[in-house]
């Protein structure tokens, strides 16, 4: 079975050594690597080729928003999870429109995080209770709506919807049984809904049609 590679990113040393001592013991897991701030963390972004990187955001020398942006610049595959004590709007919404593939704050338990580390490895965007929705309240009430609707009508309506699916939850697999097609057909599609709507992940997609007002149920 193939372990999926992570870097852990805390300047908190204790956290960060702990952290990465409880995911050794996880035989799904192998850590490649430990950095101190958000310089480290791009340059060893650059040496390892994580799978998954775990980032704190206030931190030293570049903080973990600002450490995201340039690693996408050079790395659109490595699942980035925010792994902060801050619940602040302001600091969730910058993490999401530089990169960060979910966000989780500290105060989650062990089982928790290793379930969310998974998920982030799927294609599936981990984010604390809660949070979900104070970004697609945040971006339904983006000033460029407009744009939003005209990327949507891009999309065909089996796009549409297998984006309202993905929007409910439903993983790949769910929506390939719902839709009587395989789950290699749907991350075609989910495939095309990124590349026409201009995001990098699920929850970019889902946010952009909440703000085109396109989904029912959300």
């Amino acid at each position: 079975m193939k372990k999926i590679k992570i870097l852990v990113c805390d300047d908190y040393e204790v956290l960060r050594k702990g952290l990465v001592q409880l995911l050794h013991i996880q035989p799904e897991f192998e850590v490649v690597g430990e950095a101190g701030d958000g310089l480290e963390v791009i340059s060893l972004t650059r040496k390892l080729n994580p799978d998954v990187i775990l980032m704190d955001i206030q931190m030293p020398e570049k903080n973990g928003i600002e450490a995201s942006k340039q690693i996408r610049t050079f790395n659109s595959n490595v699942r980035i999870i925010m792994l902060t004590i801050s619940d602040e709007e302001h600091d969730l919404f910058n993490a999401i429109k530089n990169g960060a593939n979910g966000y989780l704050l500290k105060n989650l338990n062990m089982e928790e995080l290793f379930s969310y580390i998974k998920l982030a490895y799927e294609g599936y965007p981990p984010f604390t209770k809660g949070l979900a929705d104070k970004i697609l309240q945040e971006f339904s009430i983006i000033s460029t709506k407009v744009e939003a609707s005209s990327e949507i009508n891009n999309l065909s309506d089996r796009e549409k919807e297998i984006l309202e699916l993905v929007s409910k939850g439903y993983t790949n697999k769910d929506i390939g049984n719902f839709l009587y097609i395989s789950p290699h057909t749907v991350k075609k599609h989910l495939q095309n809904v990124l590349a026409k709507l201009h995001v990098t992940n699920r929850t970019q997609a889902v946010a952009k049609a909440a703000q085109a007002g396109i989904l029912k149920d959300i």
